[in-house]
């Protein structure tokens, strides 16, 4: 899985989307003459996909994209239930070995946080641990943020994840001293034993891919072997 990264966060709004978009405007920048796919393992409702292929020329299918969609904007076990279907993820796995075979380069953006469920037995974390993703966590900046960051790194040691670092996201706009005093990467570091990669600002809009790769490219993304 060296050329696979799974961007996941604490939890459902913690910027996952960001840093995805911002990853990928970055490889298709700066290393334009190398394929990328991006995939949305398991969708529940519009929102991802449908952004990704808005923003990107990706020549993949929807399906392709998302092996497993939801009608309902629900956690994928009772999506599934509503419409009587079952969550098969060796759909999701050969998918993803496909991509994986096609293109130099595979974002994978997960569902929720580390600990969302993914069926009734599994979650993300259980997911990427058996799967052996290599794997970014994005914290967002706000109060209690430093606790979550502890408690999803020692979730993700748990599951034997490869967890290559943790990037910080500015959910609303920040001061330095609000970064400084609410996420203070060296403590995070000492805490968990995980670097921090750099912070995303605060973005108005996420349509500027120059802007978005140029942000990118202000983390440390040799820790990503990205």
């Amino acid at each position: 899985m060296l050329n696979t990264l799974l961007i996941t966060g604490t939890d459902t709004e913690a910027g996952k989307t960001v840093l995805t978009t911002a990853l990928a405007a970055y490889r298709q920048k700066y290393y334009p003459q190398r394929s990328w796919g991006i995939m949305k393992p398991i969708q529940s409702g519009i929102g991802d996909r449908e952004w990704y292929q808005k923003l990107f020329t990706l020549e993949q299918s929807s399906e392709e994209i998302t092996p497993l969609y939801f009608q309902a904007p629900l956690a994928p076990p009772i999506a599934a239930a509503r419409e009587n279907r079952q969550i098969d993820l060796a759909v999701v796995w050969q998918a993803l070995s496909k991509l994986r075979s096609q293109r130099d380069f595979v974002l994978i953006e997960a569902l929720g946080g580390l600990g969302s469920p993914v069926t009734e037995e599994l979650t993300v974390a259980d997911l990427a641990g058996e799967w052996r993703l290599p794997t970014v966590l994005v914290v967002p900046v706000k109060l209690g943020a430093i606790s979550q960051a502890v408690a999803n790194v020692a979730l993700a040691r748990q599951a034997r994840i490869n967890l290559k670092g943790i990037v910080l996201n500015c959910v609303q706009r920040r001061t330095d001293a609000e970064i400084a005093e609410w996420t203070p990467p060296q403590l995070i570091q000492s805490l968990t034993n995980i670097p921090v990669l750099g912070c995303l600002p605060y973005l108005d809009s996420l349509t500027n891919l120059d802007k978005l790769a140029q942000v990118a490219s202000n983390l440390n993304l040799e820790m990503l072997k990205f």
